[in-house]
């Protein structure tokens, strides 16, 4: 179990040193061509700012953009005792907690850190889960808030951002650049810039998926009952649907892909596949 959580914590920080190499390198290209750094500075500026913005106000765009209400022990006992049980378990503040009237089983965590979260499941999800699949999602959830993963989104999401305006910039100058006369170095140039922010996304997608596979093992240690969450995610593969209101930008967040599928979607999956999952947690129950 701690091996597997090391392991998810190692891959992530090792995709965000990749990021950081394809930034790097994007500005040795620019520097090269164009004979400037001020560009990549103030791109990388821009995009740094925009991301700790966005850091702060994430949280509550979630909410907003899901439709969920805030509730209190009186209006669902059954989910805010779970919640807060879980809570005092892992010693973590009890979280704001919400609930999404959509018939599509699913539950997402926000807030840039433990002082500052936001549960939520929707009724979907309360109608078919039992007591200890339903804590097991919700020990999923608070594993999302106990390690962080909203700073590694957002991080990741600004060097998203910082790559795909650098692309962008440099791509509108290529014909303008003072060494574009050399023609084998431009056109190297363009294709770099033009795969970069494609790499880029598909990275951002590889580290949401390795934070899905650490917030499965910390819930798993957490309840101590990884077969729980085994069936819960066993029951979102068989009745899951898409929601209602859906929303790209914070697909990533949900325990399960709130998009329709397709081609396009699987291979731009914000989530590893359901059976993968399962099969890790029951290997962890093994150990345990």
């Amino acid at each position: 179990m701690y091996r597997a959580i090391r392991r998810n914590k190692i891959n992530s920080a090792l995709i965000i040193l990749l990021f950081l190499g394809i930034i790097a390198g994007l500005g040795v290209l620019a520097s090269y061509i164009y004979n400037s750094w001020a560009i990549v500075i103030w791109v990388v500026l821009f995009a740094g700012g925009y991301a700790l913005f966005q850091y702060f106000a994430a949280g509550k765009q979630a909410i907003t953009m899901s439709g969920a209400q805030r509730i209190s022990e009186s209006d669902n006992p059954r989910l805010y005792r779970i919640i807060e049980n879980l809570a005092l378990t892992t010693g973590t503040p009890m979280p704001e907690v919400y609930i999404v009237n959509d018939p599509a089983p699913n539950a997402f965590a926000t807030g840039r850190d433990p002082e500052h979260a936001m549960v939520a499941a929707t009724t979907g999800l309360l109608d078919i889960m039992t007591d200890a699949e339903l804590e097991g999602v919700m020990a999923h959830e608070l594993g999302h808030v106990r390690n962080y993963d909203i700073r590694v989104s957002m991080i990741v999401y600004g060097l998203v951002v910082a790559v795909g305006m650098l692309s962008d910039v440099l791509v509108r100058m290529a014909f303008f650049g003072r060494n574009n006369n050399n023609p084998v170095v431009l056109v190297f140039g363009l294709v770099a810039m033009l795969v970069a922010p494609l790499v880029a996304s598909l990275v951002q997608l590889a580290v949401s998926r390795q934070r899905e596979y650490l917030a499965d093992a910390t819930g798993a240690l957490t309840t101590r009952y990884p077969e729980a969450l085994a069936s819960a995610l066993h029951k979102l593969q068989e009745y899951g649907r898409p929601m209602q209101k859906q929303q790209s930008s914070m697909a990533h967040l949900w325990i399960a892909d709130p998009l329709k599928p397709g081609m396009m979607q699987r291979l731009f999956a914000t989530h590893p596949p359901i059976p993968e999952r399962i099969r890790r947690l029951l290997d962890m129950g093994d150990k345990f």
